[in-house]
């Protein structure tokens, strides 16, 4: 994810876009018609934006905007600066102290009682992944499992990107880790995996496609491999933030399609769309001139229920509000959109038909 811890389209140009990109849908691979995943196998989609819960001030989960049903995922847990095979939040809090000061664990309770749930997201951009920090394969998983234990996770959240993203012994250790704690789970309640990777506008950067291989190559069994549809190097003319998201995602399913078929577990593209989720940084972006708008939220909204995306995310609740006068220093805020907008408005457009599943569709 980012550091920080439009104009209006016709309709017309935005359903020309969405009809271009669904003409290359399938709901099966017909040369290969084993591949074809029954509908009742595929995972039920579900909305859930970040929320940077070190951030100050803080955003409590009792305090985001009510959008249904959904799983906030709790961000971002980090190596211990001083204790490498330690989880902490962001470097700041060990867990127990994130129970004390940040009121956390009374947090998750309270909002699982209102009928959501929380995910837990590792690593992000700023921080030092556990994978990375940690060389102890052993530690390394209890590390994993404490966090997953504490907050009774049944999905966690892998945001591999930055200097980890190309540290290939420690996307070893991580994939191991994983696998490990995926077939120790109970069964009836599996541990749903999901990576969150950076993409350009033509779909998984390369250090992202060998985070992939490497966990499939483990063995580990991902619930989805989550897009981060933001901060674009430079766009081609006229290419909106919508259409680079567009771009990306089709881009990242072809690629997904040959790493799951070298796997040997090749999938049908339903089945693919249904791992793929998309997360957008709302409003304006890390990139001077990129701004994800309200009109950008609503069509990647209609592609990802048109596609039969499995996840829709956004970073981050934290900034789904305007901006006060004073907030915006040097164009991005990391606790407003940066735009003229009601509070939880991109959660609402981008969870639209995401929420009704329900948080326990994700677990």
């Amino acid at each position: 994810m980012p550091l920080l811890t439009g104009p209006g389209r016709s309709l017309a140009i935005l359903a020309a876009l969405l009809t271009l990109v669904a003409c290359g849908s399938v709901a099966q691979d017909e040369n290969n018609p084993g591949t074809e995943v029954n509908q009742a196998e595929l995972n039920p989609r579900w909305f859930g934006g970040y929320l940077d819960v070190t951030l100050v001030p803080a955003l409590r989960l009792q305090d985001t905007p009510p959008q249904g049903a959904v799983m906030a995922v709790l961000s971002f847990v980090t190596s211990h600066p001083d204790r490498p095979c330690e989880p902490s939040w962001g470097g700041s809090y060990d867990l127990e102290q994130a129970k004390g000061k940040l009121d956390l664990d009374a947090q998750v309770e309270a909002f699982r009682k209102s009928g959501n749930d929380v995910a837990v997201s590792f690593g992000g951009q700023r921080g030092t992944e556990l994978a990375v920090g940690c060389a102890d394969s052993g530690a390394l998983v209890d590390a994993y499992a404490t966090v997953i234990s504490r907050y009774g996770l049944d999905t966690v959240d892998l945001d591999v990107e930055g200097n980890g993203a190309a540290d290939t012994a420690a996307a070893r250790r991580r994939a191991a880790a994983l696998a490990r704690l995926q077939s120790e789970r109970p069964a009836g309640s599996p541990l749903k995996v999901w990576l969150t990777l950076p993409v350009s506008a033509e779909g998984l950067t390369a250090a992202a496609v060998v985070s992939v291989e490497t966990m499939l190559a483990a063995g580990v069994e991902l619930a989805g491999v989550n897009l981060m549809t933001m901060n674009f190097g430079p766009l081609k003319q006229g290419q909106t933030m919508l259409a680079a998201s567009v771009s990306s995602a089709e881009g990242t399913h072809r690629t997904l399609k040959n790493l799951y078929a070298e796997a040997g577990k090749p999938l049908d593209d339903a089945a693919l769309w249904n791992r793929i989720g998309l997360t957008p940084m709302i409003g304006r972006n890390d990139v001077d001139g990129q701004v994800f708008s309200r009109e950008d939220a609503e069509g990647l909204n209609t592609f990802a229920l048109e596609r039969g995306v499995g996840r829709m995310s956004m970073w981050s609740l934290n900034r789904d509000t305007g901006c006060d006068p004073g907030q915006q220093t040097n164009g991005v805020a990391n606790n407003c959109s940066g735009l003229d907008q009601e509070p939880g408005m991109f959660g609402k457009v981008l969870g639209q038909s995401f929420t009704d599943a329900g948080p326990a569709g994700a677990r």
